[in-house]
């Protein structure tokens, strides 16, 4: 079976050190600069490791991962992500009749885009959940590590907004579904914010425009309304010149005390001034880092840049998400972008420790872009994903176990900043061989439901060679019977469209 990135875990162990109470931790995958992790970097040697910083002290029932792991072999090291958008631009491409690029398929946002019933933390940062299930492969399992954060406060109890829409009126924005989509939702979602909240709008096309500053709603809906229906498609699209322009109305209208957003809303199609996302974040860094403003992407259009709206999320210390018609813009703009406006946690990072008696090898599904170095994990000036209230955040892995092996399998480590203070936090959560369930498709509906999505991302790249099949993968056959079992038992919606996209691959396949 062909395998990209896969960890071998084999040799002697490193003894655990006791002298002083110091444990040491590897270098996992990364570059000598402290870059995130690339791809192949699980490849690496274990020569030039370093101790990360010393961990915070912890609480009582607390657990370091370096006590389960000190061998950099058996580290996994990410920055959280809740971007959505790949699985929304698939199921958009899918119903247009076509297979989309394996290169826009990100298993992680396929996996992330379903609600999960973990246990919530009562108040800000995280619960850390580990569970799992084995494959019809032998020894393989798929293991889920579940990170979730507070439910969303009521409206009234959360701290004021002051949200700066960057629109883009391109020519390519006249498509239907694009700017019309957008203007529509930008009124909806006008009425659904509070007095308090403050509305700024920019737009671009070769030339980027303040059409609004900064502007409290209270008393002034009538005048943002008036600036949304203005909104017409004009000339090519230069994108960074409207992120630009945005952040610098940001600023200007940046409110203390409130929680400051630039929300970028574009098919991300570039073609004029600068079109590289590190670039265009670079002009705009100490706007990003000062100020602590985020940004948050909504992509539209069944042509979409999707590689440069995802980059600049990432560096931007925000999201994704793809709108594809009025219902899913209704609830990004009425009910996720209104609800979740907060941040809970800031900088998150997750490590995961593969314990050597139990797991021979394993392998992170997704999160390309989002590896850290392992002795990054708690350095905190290695960036990391910023994380709101109502948030899941699903991991999965394959995990090959060795042959008869119990006891421990795995202990997941998150790591946040306070979004105020900066104070760093961590929580951690277990997994043993005896809370592995029989099989992925008898497990609890959640992971069913995660390692359908992941099976269906995973089928989606099956044509770029880079990446191997997970182990136990089912055909898009057979995984579309499972799907819409799976669909007619939970009678969840959401999982009905997953099945109708995977029987729409299946065809076209």
């Amino acid at each position: 079976m062909k395998w990209h990135g896969t960890r071998r875990l084999g040799g002697a162990l490193l003894a655990l050190t006791a002298a002083g109470g110091l444990l040491l931790t590897g270098c996992g995958g990364g570059t000598d600069d402290g870059s995130k992790a690339s791809d192949n970097a699980y490849d690496r040697g274990r020569d030039g490791w370093a101790p990360p910083p010393p961990a915070p002290e912890r609480g009582p029932g607390e657990q370091d991962s370096r006590e389960v792991a000190p061998d950099p072999d058996y580290l996994s090291t990410f920055a959280l992500d809740v971007d959505t958008a790949s699985y929304g631009y698939a199921r958009r491409t899918l119903g247009e009749g076509r297979l989309p690029d394996p290169s826009t398929v990100r298993p992680e946002e396929f996996v992330n885009s379903f609600r999960q019933d973990y246990e919530r933390p009562g108040g800000d940062g995280f619960t850390v959940t580990v569970d799992g299930a084995r494959t019809d492969e032998e020894d393989w399992s798929l293991v889920r590590v579940g990170l979730a954060t507070r439910p969303a406060a009521p409206s009234g109890e959360r701290p004021p907004a002051a949200l700066t829409f960057v629109i883009d009126i391109s020519g390519s924005m006249a498509e239907p579904g694009r700017l019309d989509l957008a203007r529509e939702s930008l009124t909806t979602m006008t009425e659904r914010l509070r007095d308090d909240d403050s509305v700024a709008i920019v737009t671009f096309s070769d030339e980027a425009e303040t059409v609004l500053p900064m502007t409290r709603l209270g008393g002034n809906r009538g005048e943002v309304h008036d600036a949304v229906d203005s909104l017409e498609p004009t000339d090519s699209t230069n994108l960074g010149a409207g992120v630009e322009a945005g952040y610098e109305t940001a600023v200007e209208g940046l409110r203390e005390g409130a929680t400051n957003r630039v929300v970028l809303v574009s098919d991300a199609l570039a073609n004029t001034g600068e079109t590289d996302a590190d670039a265009i974040l670079e002009r705009i860094a100490d706007s990003r880092r000062e100020h602590g403003i985020t940004l948050f992407g909504v992509g539209v259009g069944s042509d979409y840049g999707d590689a440069l709206m995802e980059r600049l999320a990432d560096k931007g210390d925000g999201h994704t998400v793809y709108v594809s018609d009025e219902e899913d813009a209704r609830e990004v703009f009425s009910e996720q972008l209104p609800s979740n406006i907060e941040l809970t946690a800031r900088d998150a990072k997750a490590q995961v420790a593969f314990d050597p008696e139990t797991v021979a090898e394993f392998r992170l599904v997704g999160y390309d872009n989002r590896r850290v170095a392992d002795e990054d994990f708690r350095d905190d000036r290695v960036d990391g994903g910023e994380v709101g209230p109502g948030h899941t955040v699903t991991a999965l892995y394959a995990v090959r176990t060795r042959a008869g092996a119990e006891g421990h399998l795995a202990t997941a480590t998150v790591r946040w900043l306070d979004p105020d203070s900066r104070a760093p936090h961590e929580e951690t959560g277990d997994l043993e061989t005896d809370g592995l369930a029989g099989s992925v498709w008898e497990a609890r509906r959640g992971l069913t439901v995660t390692a359908t999505a992941a099976y269906f991302a995973d089928a989606l790249r099956s044509h770029d060679q880079r990446y191997g099949s997970l182990p136990g993968a089912p055909g898009l056959g057979e995984l579309s019977e499972r799907a819409g079992s799976l669909a007619d038992r939970s009678e969840d919606e959401d999982v009905s469209a997953l099945a109708e996209a995977i029987r729409a691959a299946d065809r076209l396949g």
